[in-house]
């Protein structure tokens, strides 16, 4: 037996889709308006895993310029028919409007640390695709969208048959169920004469759970469970809120589980937030005298601890290399440029190019990596030379374009100078900027001299939903400005839709030329579990 700890999958890795190939499992987490595209865990034992890839390719171009916030890359799923993974997105490039505006893409590989073939359209009805395969018939499953004036944005989830080598449709569209709360993201499987439609309930927040339904067909008419599978919304005391979004799986000795996303809010004086996103959990799964799958602990709230019935294994080495770019470093809409590793440019050090701002949905230079608990520390040390206010580059937290907390290397006007916009070459001083994004626009925190020939030493430590950032002023740390409301950076903070996590990063920006460079070396990112066993 092997006892596992949720979150599995720790920081920003929601709607988890899960399959067994052989001795391994592995797990597709949504990636958003991030690259890598739809990263790839994988494990043996269902309680430790590792990044073992991602479906390169999956965005047309290797780009998601323009997508808005949260937008992009929307629920994976992953499957095997038996010779090859499949994988099925939709890319969704409009979020909080009537109009998902949703491409539907089917990709395939023979190994999912290979190359993944060239993305394919299918049907496009909504988000969150998934495939099923039944006695050599492929079906797509999705959700409805009705985006006119008084339609229900969550319609029902509907079944189209495609032909296994072409995807072309088959036959005609079957709505499969239609309920009267919000459910999305189905998933189906088969056992025991019974077809199980999984769906997600409720929406992504608070209020998220996973129902079943089933059918003796493929096409219906479905019934629903008079109780839900999963859900933690009847107690805000739970270590592990939002669970819900789930998907059966099948282990080899005839036991089930369920993967699901689920979140771990801290306290803040607005509330809970969760800074780290929606996370990967697996649960035990067993069947009650009527057929229907119940958690094994009772109940339908999400366990942290759970007996699994498989053995510890250590990790295999992954037969991927990212190089100095790669996992577990992301970047928004994009790839990052090689040439930001190039080692003939300076060997040891990332040179980051400027490029748009900060709250760009084009061409951000922006490295980041996951922030996976509510005690974290990032530095990094920074030379560059900024000769004008459009110029800066530096450390950040950040949830998204709209909202960050960032310590930059700059320029500003001489104290008592006023601000009046100039491109000033040889004036003005080289600064410390601390700067606070929310929805309500950025704020100015601080401003602090700086060297201005020398590399300096950048940091922020977060203690649950406080950050505070500093800079080392010979060996010692020095705090920048005020502790900032770390909970700002959080799925629940405002009131527009979001749904990635927290990241630290560097990044750089030159608004005029792009030709303004920083160096960066030493990125150190340490993420420490307040509690082990959570």
């Amino acid at each position: 037996m092997t006892l596992l700890h949720n979150p599995v999958i720790r920081g920003f890795a929601p709607d988890p889709s899960l399959v067994r190939v052989g001795d391994w499992y592995y797990v597709a987490t949504s990636s958003f308006e991030w690259f890598p595209t739809i990263p790839i865990h994988r494990s043996r034992d269902l309680a430790h895993w590792e990044y073992a890839g991602h479906v390169r390719g999956a965005a047309p171009g290797d780009s998601l310029a323009g997508v808005p916030d949260s937008g992009g890359i929307w629920a994976p799923s992953l499957s095997w028919d038996g010779e090859r993974f499949w994988v099925v997105y939709a890319i969704v490039r409009s979020v909080g409007t009537p109009y998902f505006d949703t491409d539907t893409y089917v990709s395939t590989a023979a190994d999912v640390t290979g190359r993944w073939t060239a993305p394919r359209r299918v049907a496009s009805h909504g988000f969150d695709p998934a495939l099923f395969y039944h006695e050599n018939r492929l079906w797509l499953l999705n959700l409805q969208n009705d985006h006119r004036p008084g339609g229900r944005r969550f319609a029902g989830i509907v079944a189209t048959e495609l032909d296994r080598d072409t995807l072309a449709l088959t036959g005609t569209t079957h709505l499969l169920l239609q309920h009267e709360r919000l459910v999305e993201g189905p998933k189906l499987v088969r056992r025991g004469g019974w077809y199980y439609l999984l769906l997600a309930e409720g929406g992504t927040g608070y209020e998220h759970g996973v129902l079943v339904a089933r059918s003796r067909t493929v096409t219906g008419p479905y019934e629903l469970d008079d109780r839900p599978l999963l859900t933690s919304r009847d107690d805000p005391s739970l270590p592990l809120q939002k669970a819900g979004h789930g998907e059966l799986l099948e282990l080899p000795d005839g036991d089930w589980v369920l993967s699901h996303l689920a979140a771990r809010p801290v306290p803040s004086p607005d509330g809970p937030r969760c800074t780290l996103g929606r996370e990967t959990a697996v649960q035990a799964v067993t069947w009650d005298a009527e057929g229907w799958p119940r958690l094994r602990q009772g109940g339908w709230h999400p366990a942290v601890e759970v007996d699994m019935p498989t053995s510890p294994s250590p990790f295999d080495q992954i037969p991927y290399d990212g190089g100095p770019l790669g996992w577990p470093w992301s970047s928004p809409r994009g790839y990052p440029d090689p040439s930001w590793a190039d080692p003939t440019a300076r060997p040891g050090w990332i040179r980051l190019r400027g490029r748009h701002g900060p709250e760009s949905r084009w061409a951000h230079s922006l490295l980041a990596q996951r922030i996976t608990e509510h005690r974290a520390e990032a530095e990094v040390t920074v030379e560059a030379r900024p000769t004008t206010f459009t110029q800066a580059a530096g450390l950040v937290l950040r949830y998204d374009a709209q909202a960050y907390l960032s310590l930059d290397l700059t320029w500003a006007e001489h104290p008592g100078e006023t601000q009046h916009g100039q491109q000033w070459h040889g004036g003005g001083r080289t600064v410390l900027r601390l700067t606070e994004r929310d929805d309500n626009g950025a704020r100015q925190v601080a401003v602090v001299d700086a060297a201005s020939d020398t590399p300096v030493t950048l940091g922020v430590t977060v203690e649950g939903a406080r950050a505070r950032f500093w800079y080392l002023n010979r060996g010692t740390r020095t705090p920048v400005g005020e502790p900032l409301d770390f909970g700002k950076l959080s799925d629940d903070h405002g009131t527009r839709l979001r749904f990635t996590g927290t990241m630290a990063g560097i990044h750089a920006m030159d608004l005029v030329d792009a030709e303004f460079t920083a160096d960066f070396r030493d990125f150190r990112l340490v993420c420490t579990p307040e509690n082990p066993h959570l």
